[in-house]
């Protein structure tokens, strides 16, 4: 999670704490959202054991969530 929180803390001029909660409550949201197995894997990639190319596989489902194509 820490190279999550780095990026939003840098990208969005924030302290790295802000950007901790930040990452935290997105995520929190989305997992709520999506099925449990895809949950679990944003679990695992922010504790560092997932792989990105598996992040960005669901990038695509979850925007189909929101009704982004």
């Amino acid at each position: 999670m820490d190279e999550v929180v780095k990026l939003v803390s840098e990208k969005a001029g924030i302290s790295e704490d802000k950007a901790r909660i930040a990452v935290q409550v997105v995520a929190g949201v989305l997992k709520d959202r999506m099925p449990d197995a895809m949950a679990g894997q944003v679990d695992a990639y922010l504790k560092g054991e997932g792989k990105a190319g598996n992040l960005g596989d669901m990038a695509g489902k979850i925007g189909g969530m929101f009704g982004k194509k």
